[in-house]
């Protein structure tokens, strides 16, 4: 590509390779969701709990794995290639120890804090079920992530697609096998779901590896070649990487204290929401690979030398992600009732979806506006300033929930315009952020 700005092709181009990978794993996401909804509404509400406080911790990776993306994209730009090498084996590195260090957490310290915030007897049986299993995840899922990095940082995402394919084939068919008991194995339910993504995450490894040493990418990059640790760039690594461990971890975990507050309104509401978020996750996919994109762009064109091009540029993805959106909600605008029948058969949880789904459809424009500007700026380097942002945020987000849920008993939909709120927040403070500039001299 040119020195110039990248054009709207351009960024298609890099992002849709990184959308169409997203759509896959969330397919996967929806049918656990409408399989588990088959087994039962605590199963169901379960899966909310325990994926989002499994996710909480999975951030912790995905965060430093974003981190080494934008460095390995600074210097793709720079056409330093062979460093990449240098920083993807330190990344897997530090990926494999936080795995670790987060399978103790999961195993020894999870049951206690999940008894002490869930009130409902069943559905912390059920959440606990999950994790027992998904915590044996955590490895090849980290390593995965890792890959993940490499290949956005460099631009060359359309093997995202075909690893996340392999990904969600996998993980769909031992769900159905897994959680029905289906050709002779044992009906596991949930725990048959998280078993399921661990082999998956596996395999996807295994193709990980396959594609690397079949393209030639080791060598083209030097990646494995660690043989001492190189401190002043695991220092370098770390100063970028770990305030969007903490950014996305946060952000992760008001979500799961959301979805504690929200079990406190009931069954049925903990239920709705979980149908929502996968609704809402399922529309966030195009702006997911859109944000991912403009990380990596922003990284390049600094690389190149051209901060003068950086604001432009997020201003065109961000035209991209809205009229996207503005098209995803017309689905949940006038075909509802479909959609939340693919969850659920039971009239009472439709009803109570509905609503939910009408918040969600404003939400999506926030969403598309905040998400990308706040990518944008992590994209420059400015990761500590990022995470100060998400903080303020979130600390906003946490109390105007608890005040509706809590102090006014507003009813669920009436919680979830947080989401409206909160992406509004961050969307403005980083805006601010990146007009007044002092990040175009930041070295990585």
């Amino acid at each position: 590509m040119q020195t110039s700005l990248f054009t709207y092709r351009d960024i298609w181009k890099i992002s849709y390779p990184i959308i169409i990978g997203l759509v896959a794993q969330n397919i996967m996401l929806v049918i656990d969701t409408a399989f588990l909804g088959r087994v039962s509404e605590v199963t169901l509400g379960a899966a909310a709990i325990g994926g989002v406080f499994y996710l909480c911790l999975v951030m912790l990776g995905t965060g430093f794995a974003v981190g080494a993306q934008i460095m390995i994209g600074r210097r793709n730009g720079e056409m330093r290639l062979s460093e990449i090498g240098s920083i993807f084996d330190h990344a897997q590195l530090v990926l494999a120890i936080v795995a670790i260090m987060l399978w103790f957490i999961l195993h020894y310290l999870a049951p206690a804090f999940l008894q002490h915030f869930i009130s409902s007897e069943a559905i912390l049986h059920e959440s606990l079920a999950f994790i027992s299993y998904r915590k044996y995840g955590l490895l090849f899922g980290f390593l995965v992530l890792g890959f993940n990095g490499l290949y956005i940082g460099n631009t060359q995402t359309k093997v995202l697609s075909l690893s996340t394919f392999v990904m969600a084939t996998i993980n769909i068919v031992l769900d159905y096998v897994l959680i029905f008991g289906h050709y002779g194995f044992p009906e596991m339910g949930i725990a048959g779901a998280a078993l399921a993504t661990n082999i998956a995450e596996f395999f996807t490894f295994i193709f990980y590896i396959s594609w690397v040493f079949l393209r030639k990418d080791h060598l083209r990059f030097r990646l494995f070649h660690l043989r001492k640790i190189n401190r002043e760039l695991l220092d370098s690594l770390l100063s970028l990487s770990v305030p969007v461990m903490f950014q996305y971890f946060f952000s992760f975990s008001a979500w799961f204290i959301f979805f504690l507050i929200i079990e406190q309104i009931g069954e049925t509401a903990l239920a709705a929401s979980n149908i929502t978020r996968s609704i809402y996750m399922v529309l966030m996919i195009p702006v997911w690979g859109l944000s991912a994109s403009v990380n990596t762009l922003v990284s390049n064109t600094i690389g190149r030398g051209r901060q003068d091009l950086v604001v432009p540029l997020i201003l065109r993805v961000l035209v991209i992600g809205v009229a996207i959106n503005l098209l995803l909600i017309q689905i949940i605008i006038f075909f509802p009732h479909p959609i939340i029948r693919f969850y659920t058969d039971s009239p009472q949880l439709i009803e109570a979806t509905l609503p939910l789904l009408r918040v969600i459809s404003m939400a999506m424009i926030a969403f598309s506006v905040g998400m990308i500007l706040f990518n944008g700026l992590s994209g420059t380097g400015k990761t500590m300033l990022a995470l100060k942002i998400e903080i303020l945020c979130i600390i906003f987000y946490l109390l105007t929930t608890l005040i509706l849920a809590v102090g006014f008993n507003a009813p669920a939909n009436v919680v979830w315009m947080v989401e409206v709120v909160y992406f509004s927040v961050m969307g403005l403070f980083a805006f601010i952020a990146l007009k007044r500039g002092n990040w175009k001299e930041l070295q990585l």
